[in-house]
């Protein structure tokens, strides 16, 4: 499966199947929340919210492709992704974009 930003695939020609989404709730944990506030009082990254973000991309892109898949697409054109606060110590992260199938 191709994932691409652009809205087409340069020198290709394309059937549009539709939009394609996956999307994930991921909270943090007590472990990591705990280590973010020390980390706020001497700056810098905080690696654990980093990789619980990493994560949550990587589960909505593979619900987005398997999406896209059950259409019969080849690419996902147009992939954007989004994220929200759906409750305090809790967030949405969005995957979506255009299934096509590749016909030439």
């Amino acid at each position: 499966m191709k994932l691409v930003s652009i809205d087409r695939i340069p020198g290709h020609e394309v059937e549009y199947l539709g939009l394609v989404k996956g999307t994930v709730v991921h909270s943090k944990n007590v472990g990591r929340d705990f280590m973010a506030g020390m980390k706020t009082l001497v700056g810098g990254e905080i690696v654990g919210y980093t990789e619980m973000l990493n994560e949550a991309r990587q589960i909505a892109t593979k619900r987005m492709v398997d999406e896209a898949e059950e259409l019969g697409a080849d690419a996902i054109l147009g992939v954007r992704f989004g994220s929200s606060m759906v409750m305090q110590g809790a967030a949405e992260i969005l995957a979506y974009g255009t299934a096509v199938k590749i016909i030439d």
